[in-house]
């Protein structure tokens, strides 16, 4: 398959489009489970050249998480190249306000 199940990581709940919350409570809990992942999936390759980063500004998961992960991958990971792809808010296409305070 193209997913490996094992590498699957569920939080109880979200971020609530909150910055804070994503990147020091709900992103805090998660961010060791998934480093060991990223550690685990590292240790398989013959050169790690980088990483690639999918992630929306818009909300606090995407926000406040992605920014923790990428630090944390940055000081595990310093000379490795680290690409992100980031949906930024449309003050057009929105679900709720606080979307450009979280980008």
């Amino acid at each position: 398959g193209l997913f490996k199940p094992d590498n699957f990581i569920f939080g109880q709940s979200g971020a609530g489009n909150n910055w804070a919350k994503g990147h020091y409570t709900e992103g805090a809990e998660l961010v060791d489970s998934v480093l060991d992942i990223i550690r685990k999936e590292s240790e398989n390759c013959d050169c790690l050249q980088g990483f690639q980063l999918v992630h929306s500004l818009g909300g606090g998961t995407g926000s406040g998480m992605g920014t923790l992960l990428i630090s944390k991958i940055r000081e595990e990971f310093p000379d490795r190249i680290m690409n992100t792809f980031s949906v930024v808010p449309s003050p057009k296409v929105s679900d709720t306000v606080v979307e450009p305070y979280n980008a």
